[in-house]
């Protein structure tokens, strides 16, 4: 018989992060080393409604910053938006936009 060792129950947990209920959520798209920039663009065009322009400016900024902010609003929207653009093989996450 094995003896049962107690997990170590102590957590060592700083939030540093105040969430704020009137700040608006982001949904952030992250570059990722597998998409094409066109099918980006298309995936903006597509589910945003963006105009090419606007697509276009939003996937340079994933290439050269590393991501983009491509929605802003309630946090169950932006939910809805990461996890379409999950669906589409985007990397994306949501955050509370920055004070």
């Amino acid at each position: 018989m094995v003896a049962a060792i107690a997990p170590d129950t102590r957590e060592d947990t700083h939030l540093d992060v105040t969430l704020d209920p009137l700040r608006p959520w982001q949904t952030v798209v992250w570059n990722d080393p597998v998409n094409l920039m066109s099918y980006v663009v298309h995936v903006f065009r597509e589910y945003f409604g963006f105009e090419r322009s606007e697509a276009e400016r939003l996937m340079l900024a994933v290439h050269h910053e590393g991501h983009a902010v491509v929605a802003e609003g309630a946090r169950e929207q932006m939910e809805l938006h990461v996890r379409a653009m999950h669906d589409s093989g985007l990397w994306a996450t949501v955050r509370q936009a920055p004070q």
